[in-house]
């Protein structure tokens, strides 16, 4: 690979200092880098590879002989500073939902569609992150069996809303720990020693049909990466008191018959996969487990004593890394 020119739009949240660190851990092959962030950053400096590189105001002109940007600064923000990015020949990997769904638009998670980076116009869209660790593991029981029907029920991290919600479960955690009174702003009830059945922040319900967005992103998603609409999704998105590392309970009908020792002799042998299954061990994936760490985690692999040709398994990931950051940085090294 030769070096490249690498901009980091929101380079200051949560998932834009992973980007980073990301980028540095996996000898991306940079020249130069920009920081760019919001007004209120400016002036702020971000350290990649030892230097103190000061944060630019990100703008329309922010992106003239940059080759690569990589987004994770909110869904409008991308809206107004993506397409300008790649007006200037610059390929964009958006980590917001902005584009998903474009059918200009590819949706990669690279160890299940890598080609699909070969048709994109300059933009190119980092999954949910609840959806990345599911099809990644999907994806080789589909091609060996292929999956008709999945059913599956996250347990997502804070993590995942931003600093301001992270502080805000330390806060209600301290307070009803203290006999005082959480303060709501980032959830609609308290988060410390709950669990709240939707994603709050953007995640609104849907007219009609009861599901959240946040639901309806893994019915599509999953869909559009892997290339067939004929896989059906229902989903159930919660959020969970726990820092980082989001957790899911997956029912996987297949079309063949496969065993919970096929399943784990092909998710052992599948890219970006950790199968973690010892049960008379008390072995299983959780989410400290994952932590800083790249791939997904799978576990809890049992024949569904319910359905003739159905599995139900345990998926693990850090929701910051594979789920965003990670993934963001292995699209630009297809590209």
């Amino acid at each position: 690979m030769s070096d490249k020119v690498v901009a980091v739009a929101g380079a200051t949240g949560l998932v834009g200092s992973q980007i980073l660190r990301t980028l540095e851990e996996r000898n991306f092959p940079v020249k130069n880098i920009k920081m760019l962030a919001s007004e209120r950053s400016k002036g702020k400096t971000m350290t990649f590879k030892g230097e103190e590189i000061p944060c630019e105001v990100l703008g329309e002109d922010s992106f003239k002989g940059v080759d690569i940007a990589l987004f994770s600064c909110g869904g409008g923000t991308s809206k107004k500073f993506a397409p300008h990015a790649a007006k200037d020949g610059c390929v964009v990997v958006d980590n917001s939902s902005a584009w998903r769904m474009d059918p200009k638009v590819p949706l990669i998670v690279p160890e299940v569609n890598p080609h699909d980076v070969e048709w994109n116009e300059g933009i190119i869209a980092n999954p949910n992150c609840s959806t990345i660790q599911m099809v990644v593991v999907l994806q080789p029981l589909h091609k060996a069996a292929k999956v008709k029907r999945v059913v599956v029920s996250t347990y997502q991290a804070v993590s995942g809303a931003g600093v301001s919600a992270l502080e805000e479960m330390e806060q209600h955690t301290r307070a009803m720990l203290d006999g005082g009174e959480p303060v709501c702003n980032n959830f609609p009830y308290p988060i410390a020693f709950n669990c709240i059945p939707q994603i709050p922040g953007s995640d609104a319900f849907e007219d009609g049909n009861g599901y959240t967005s946040e639901e309806m992103k893994m019915v599509n998603e999953t869909k559009k990466i892997m290339g067939d609409d004929s896989v059906l999704v229902t989903a159930t998105t919660v959020r969970v008191p726990v820092h980082t590392g989001h957790s899911e309970s997956v029912n996987v009908e297949t079309e063949e018959k496969l065993t919970a020792d096929q399943a784990r002799e092909i998710l052992a042998a599948a890219p970006g996969v950790i199968v973690k299954d010892d049960p008379a061990k008390q072995l299983y994936p959780m989410a400290l487990d994952c932590h800083g760490k790249g791939d997904t985690f799978v576990g809890r692999i049992r024949e569904d004593v319910s359905h003739p040709s159905a599995l139900d398994m345990w998926i693990v990931s850090d929701n910051l890394l594979k789920g965003a950051a990670y993934n963001a940085v292995q699209i630009a090294e297809l590209l």
